[in-house]
């Protein structure tokens, strides 16, 4: 059989469906290989969210093609929200893709192989509604972490947003289908379960009885040995409740870290968004957060520069930030998204949405920098992710970040450290603005 590659862009969503894909090629027969070159066929799963996830996901198309004109790749499928979204286009201004399948046709994955290895054209397009299908994993994350999605789609319609048209409305997943998964990655050596979905907190809220399952889901995950910390990811602040944070606060396994995009805090802009809350709802869900779980880390992200943002609505959001005093931030300027609400606004130059998304990043550098030096001195336990060859060093990540997004804890050790290991690090330094400790004795 045919020997196949997969490159993987975009969020970890995107990389649980590629996961899953690989499984189905694995399972049919195909060769999945970790290097692209000398394959057969590619597949490429992309990311269409916003303008430099599609510059990405088009750089890795032309890479591909250049490989191709040179023999040293076969065939080209593209497949994820860049295919979903340019559904007309892909396949007419680039020659060199063989076939194209649009998140609602990932479990197509091994027809649309077969066919563009025997020379054909292969393109299509399913339900993006359609509930999900359950299959296995190949996991490309290292051995210790994995990611566990447990819905798929959006029904938040923020207006800046294309998500729900490229994913379509919210679907959970059974209870039972996530758990069945979860006892598996426990059993396989994962020992960081990281909970995704589009929206974490809404899950349950589609099936039977419509009510919020994430606190059962998450008690549930706690009592399966093998998971030592248990993360969440993309929480909506209107959805988090009394009970998932009486479920956080309590449960051990579970780490005090909360990713809550936030997007904004001025209420003219968030009623433009389409996003429900104001200010004053954000700052009193952060303090009951912070009385209730102590030790919480909180994760954020900002748009700048959406239409309608003045420098009054700017202040007041680098105001609310130097509050706030969040530990994580990521700030992103407005990106127009054809077919999404806010596309449609009249926007100033998008200099301004880039000069505003560099201010707080200063800001909030300013923040981590304080937030660093507050733990030197301290000890704090380290998840070992491995060996960095130039700086000649075991790194990892404290129960504050999550892998690939926040920051690292530079390892001073004689001896070897073992990968996915949980080790003892008093921290006496930074490096580079991540912390650096050493290993001590329990």
């Amino acid at each position: 059989m045919a020997n196949i590659g997969f490159i993987s862009l975009g969020c970890a969503k995107n990389q649980v469906d590629c996961e899953r894909m690989m499984y189905r090629v694995q399972e049919a027969g195909f060769t999945v290989c970790p290097d692209v070159v000398g394959c057969d066929a590619v597949v490429i799963n992309t990311c269409g969210f916003i303008d430099s996830a599609k510059s990405e996901a088009i750089d890795h198309i032309l890479q591909m093609g250049q490989l191709k004109r040179q023999g040293l790749v076969g065939k080209i499928l593209v497949t994820g929200c860049l295919s979903q979204r340019y559904q007309e286009d892909i396949l007419k201004e680039m020659p060199e893709v063989d076939g194209i399948l649009g998140t609602g046709s990932y479990t197509q994955i091994v027809p649309a192989l077969e066919k563009i290895l025997s020379g054909e054209t292969f393109r299509d397009f399913g339900s993006i509604d359609a509930p999900e299908e359950e299959t296995g994993r190949i996991l490309t994350t290292p051995e210790h972490y994995a990611f566990l999605k447990i819905a798929e789609g959006c029904d938040n319609r923020c207006a800046y947003c294309i998500i729900p048209y490229l994913r379509g409305k919210f679907r959970s997943r059974t209870l039972d289908d996530v758990l069945y998964e979860a006892r598996l990655l426990a059993d396989g050596g994962v020992k960081e379960l990281i909970v995704v979905a589009q929206d974490t907190s809404r899950y349950g809220t589609d099936l039977p009885g419509n009510r919020r399952l994430l606190p059962e889901l998450l008690r549930q995950l706690c009592l399966i040995e093998g998971f030592h910390w248990i993360r969440i990811h993309y929480v909506y602040p209107d959805e988090i409740d009394d009970e998932l944070i009486d479920v956080i606060a309590s449960e051990p396994k579970i780490v005090k870290y909360l990713d809550i995009p936030i997007q904004h805090c001025s209420s003219k802009i968030l009623k433009l968004m389409n996003r429900r809350g104001d200010g004053p709802f954000l700052e009193n869900l952060f303090a009951k957060l912070r009385a209730k779980i102590p030790g919480l880390v909180l994760r954020t992200s900002v748009i700048t520069g959406l239409p309608g943002e003045g420098d009054e609505e700017f202040t007041e959001l680098c105001e609310f930030l130097k509050r706030q005093r969040l530990e994580r931030v990521g700030a992103f300027p407005f990106s127009p998204e054809e077919g999404t609400p806010a596309a449609e606004m009249e926007f100033p130059d998008s200099s301004i949405a880039q000069e505003r998304a560099q201010i707080i990043e200063t800001i909030q550098s300013r923040i981590m920098d304080e937030c660093n030096e507050r733990m030197i001195g301290t000890t704090l336990e380290v998840l070992v992710d491995g060996y960095d060859e130039e700086y000649e060093q075991f790194y990892g990540r404290t129960y504050a970040d999550s892998p690939d997004i926040d920051g690292r804890v530079w390892i001073a050790s004689d001896e070897a450290v073992t990968e996915g290991s949980f080790v003892k690090v008093c921290i006496d330094g930074l490096i580079d603005g991540d912390l650096s400790g050493y290993i001590v004795e329990e």
